[in-house]
């Protein structure tokens, strides 16, 4: 990663890191170096605060805590820094006292943007989620048969209700921006400065689980 990295500021490529692996803080001096010449976006992807159910639902990623550490990391390095709240999962991580605390967290952390993005089973995750559902929560399955009963995207209200949650939270904790009606955008920071915006997020591309 170093090498590309070099190798972009280099030819004086804007360029943008999306993960959430910590062995980015390996790289956040060099990022803090470059980004003198070229425009650099960082995006951290955290789920929930809850370490059981991460274990669980994301076995062998690190740890929302280490997660929330890079991004004190790359905000101390002078770096912008947006968060995804994703995937957030109906009946399990979407409550309101759950939210709260994962966006103070965020909040706290630093994040100059956040998104939040309700679960996406695309093919291939559909089937290992449809899983580990009946497997850990099988009450919730006739659940989510409802709210993806049209595919990989959870159902329209659904997506409504958890807005109006989010929207109040955002608020609370001054993460909310005006253009936010605009959809599922990539976080204020994640993204090279001077990209047209807002840009959407094409959750068939970006795998969040």
């Amino acid at each position: 990663m170093p090498g590309i990295i070099r190798a972009l500021a280099t030819s004086g490529t804007p360029f943008s890191i999306l993960t959430k692996g910590t062995v980015a803080m390996r790289d956040v001096p060099l990022l803090a170096e470059v980004s003198r010449d070229v425009s650099v976006g960082m995006g951290v992807s955290i789920a929930l605060l809850d370490r059981d159910l991460q274990r669980s639902v994301e076995p062998g990623t690190p740890s929302p805590q280490a997660r929330l550490e890079l991004v004190r990391r790359i905000r101390a390095a002078g770096l912008d820094c947006g968060v995804f709240i994703a995937p957030v999962l109906p009946g399990l991580t979407d409550g309101e006292e759950d939210l709260d605390a994962l966006l103070a967290a965020v909040a706290d952390a630093g994040a100059t943007g956040v998104t939040v993005l309700p679960l996406h089973l695309r093919p291939g995750t559909r089937e290992w989620f449809a899983a580990w559902l009946r497997r850990e929560h099988p009450a919730l399955v006739p659940r989510y048969r409802e709210l993806y009963a049209r595919g990989s995207y959870v159902d329209k209200g659904y997506r409504r209700w958890l807005s109006g949650r989010v929207s109040r939270l955002l608020r609370r904790h001054g993460l909310d921006r005006a253009d936010r009606d605009t959809g599922d955008t990539w976080p204020d920071g994640s993204l090279p400065s001077g990209t047209p915006g807002p840009v959407r997020v094409d959750q068939e591309q970006l795998t969040l689980l």
